[in-house]
């Protein structure tokens, strides 16, 4: 019989996993990234990129996941597209390009 406070079993579920883990964070970028190419490229498209970010485990070096690379390359034309065309709507009439 266990006592109070001195139970042998500290955390089952948890195995030294996080969640989100890299994979989950990899999907969850290129999802929002490619949502972003249709509404709320502005918002979604950083948090594309944030999410690929931390999926690659915050660095440039080593073994990157592919979903990662994605997320942050469509992340980061999803805001750039976002931004040149907020440039371009709020001109004097005559737009950007």
């Amino acid at each position: 019989m266990a006592s109070f406070g001195g139970s042998t079993r500290r955390h089952p579920r948890s195995r030294g996993r996080t969640w989100p883990d890299r994979a989950t964070l990899g999907i969850i970028g290129v999802i929002c990234a490619v949502a972003g190419f249709f509404v709320l490229g502005i918002v979604l498209g950083p948090v594309a990129m944030v999410c690929g970010w931390l999926a690659m485990g915050r660095s440039w070096s080593g073994a990157r996941p592919v979903q990662a690379v994605v997320a942050l390359v469509l992340g980061a034309i999803d805001t750039l597209l976002a931004i040149i065309w907020l440039a371009s709507a709020t001109g004097s009439g005559y737009g950007m390009f």
